[in-house]
């Protein structure tokens, strides 16, 4: 495989669980994880730059997203339930050495908890705007992600274009100063929508059931990356700081002021060299 080739994969698992997901490059493992409702195409703009720096990126649809499984029951949404599927493909790429592993919001606590469970073979960590504590959400959304969802009737009706129009809504640049008209380029917004659509409705039972993690962060050594964006509307930007004071080897943060809660897909071409940087300087 060229360096720049990217290689859609789709594998089952030993539970019989479908996977979807992408490989580009040769050389040192790092496996992206994306947020809640979202896919493997977050990592669009830093896959090519991890393979071209010679670095063999992996990107998953988690469990109820994208092409990889979604039960019908919504019971089976649950935090571990996600974190097993994903913890079963790692295993599955048969890797050798230490990983990097780049998670964004949910995909930023399943990193964490993997290094919690698999010490040895996590080598260091990106954290985007990650997701650890449900408190970190706005007090109405904690209200309702704590309350089962069972009739998903209305969110499994929704069109595309309710969908975009929330997300055009959201990333739109109210502040005056700027040029950018939204702060989410087009073919991102489109693909965030997208996203929206092909995600199972269990999924927003999964925040209930995610572990609160600070107690445990003290005890992961490796060296992490803390990036986020300072006008997040969806996880307390002051938590970012917070796991930052509490993890013991955070060796670098940003803010990216403008950007939002995908601070990866809001400006790459600023976000993606501070996590070169990072790989670039493990080496020596």
């Amino acid at each position: 495989m060229m360096k720049d080739e990217v290689l859609t994969m789709s594998g089952v698992l030993e539970n019989s669980q479908h996977v979807n997901f992408v490989k580009q490059g040769e050389g040192a493992p790092v496996i992206l994880t994306h947020g809640l409702a979202a896919s493997l195409h977050d990592w669009d703009d830093l896959l090519p730059e991890l393979a071209a720096s010679g670095y063999a990126g992996y990107a998953l649809d988690l469990f109820g997203h994208g092409e990889s499984y979604k039960p019908a029951d919504h019971h089976e949404y649950t935090f571990d339930a996600v974190f097993d599927h994903f913890a079963a493909w790692i295993d599955s790429l048969q890797i050798n050495e230490p990983m990097i592993l780049i998670g964004h919001s949910l995909g930023g606590g399943l990193s964490l908890q993997y290094t919690l469970r698999n010490p040895e073979r996590v080598r260091a960590l990106v954290l985007v705007n990650p997701f650890y504590d449900i408190r970190q959400l706005p007090p109405i959304l904690q209200l309702a992600f704590r309350r089962k969802l069972i009739n998903t009737t209305l969110i499994d009706r929704t069109p595309y274009r309710l969908f975009r129009f929330f997300v055009d809504m959201t990333s739109f640049n109210f502040y005056i100063g700027h040029r950018e008209t939204h702060i989410l380029p087009e073919h991102i917004r489109y693909q965030t929508a997208l996203d929206y659509t092909r995600a199972a409705s269990g999924i927003y039972n999964i925040p209930r059931s995610l572990p609160n993690l600070t107690v445990d962060l003290p005890l992961i050594q490796q060296p992490t990356l803390l990036l986020w964006g300072g006008r997040d509307q969806t996880l307390a930007p002051a938590s970012f700081p917070r796991i930052g004071n509490i993890l013991p080897n955070v060796i670098g943060t940003h803010t990216f002021p403008i950007c939002g809660h995908v601070p990866h897909q809001c400006h790459p071409e600023k976000f993606n060299p501070h996590v070169m940087k990072f790989l670039n300087d493990l080496q020596y």
